[in-house]
């Protein structure tokens, strides 16, 4: 890989890093030689990650509920020394929810409140605690990730009767993501710790999306197609490395042209 050995000697913690995405930037930081905090809920499938990736460099599974005050400060006591923190969990319930929550008018107070519990104040917690920890260090770079319907509002009409219809409580959370990204970034000011966004497109994902929903998506992109799992790897390697050492408080965009017209 041509990006072998960036991070040598970093430690870098990925929050849901059992997931679709956050297997693969956990792969793609222990690939640059990091050190990888496997940070998830899914303690199972964190170690699971784990024993997949002792074969190409260290990796280390952690039990971690963003949302738990107390879950998040067993993480900055058990990684006192972190360089990098990729803010990655999150809760979308567009998935085999009732029709009720495909509805603003009917969506659920409770189901939002946990939304923004889990994507902004989780986010917040995590950032409060490992940030302090870099900013009281040598510094680190923190990389949240957003999403192109923290940026747009999300088309309604290429959902058809799917069910995969975007949430006004993940549309929220992901643009107050933008703005908390600039405050930290400015917060930290001077003390090395480099705040950036990173905003996504849609990944393509088979086992739950429809045809239809593929080809009205992509038909919204400059590139006609949704993302590859992968794609996104080579842009958390350069916000977390030095190669992008005069960046932050910024937002990277990365969605194959969905929000360029």
């Amino acid at each position: 890989m041509l990006l072998d050995n960036l991070l040598d000697g970093r430690t870098a913690i990925v929050t849901g890093a059992a997931g679709r995405l956050g297997s693969e930037f956990s792969r793609a930081l222990c690939l640059a030689g990091a050190d990888v905090v496997l940070a998830d809920t899914d303690l199972e499938g964190a170690r699971k990650l784990e024993q997949s990736l002792s074969g190409i460099g260290s990796a280390r599974a952690h039990r971690l509920d963003i949302s738990d005050p107390a879950s998040v400060r067993d993480l900055a006591e058990a990684v006192p020394d972190p360089d990098v923190l990729v803010n990655n969990a999150f809760f979308n319930p567009s998935i085999g929810q009732k029709e009720e929550t495909k509805r603003l008018e009917t969506f659920p107070l409770a189901l939002w409140k946990e939304v923004i519990d889990v994507n902004l104040t989780g986010t917040f917690l995590c950032s409060q605690a490992i940030g302090g920890l870099m900013a009281n260090n040598s510094g680190g770079s923190i990389i949240n990730i957003s999403s192109i319907y923290g940026m747009v509002g999300a088309d309604q009409r290429i959902y058809g009767d799917s069910g995969l219809n975007s949430q006004p409580s993940y549309a929220a959370t992901k643009g107050a993501i933008l703005n908390m990204t600039r405050y930290m970034a400015a917060y930290w000011r001077g003390k090395n710790v480099r705040v950036n966004t990173l905003t996504l497109g849609g990944v393509l994902d088979r086992s739950y999306m429809r045809d239809e929903f593929i080809k009205n998506y992509s038909e919204k992109t400059i590139l006609g197609r949704m993302a590859d799992r992968t794609e996104y790897n080579g842009a958390v390697l350069f916000l977390a490395s030095d190669a992008s050492s005069y960046m932050t408080g910024s937002n990277l965009v990365i969605d194959g042209g969905w929000t360029a017209w």
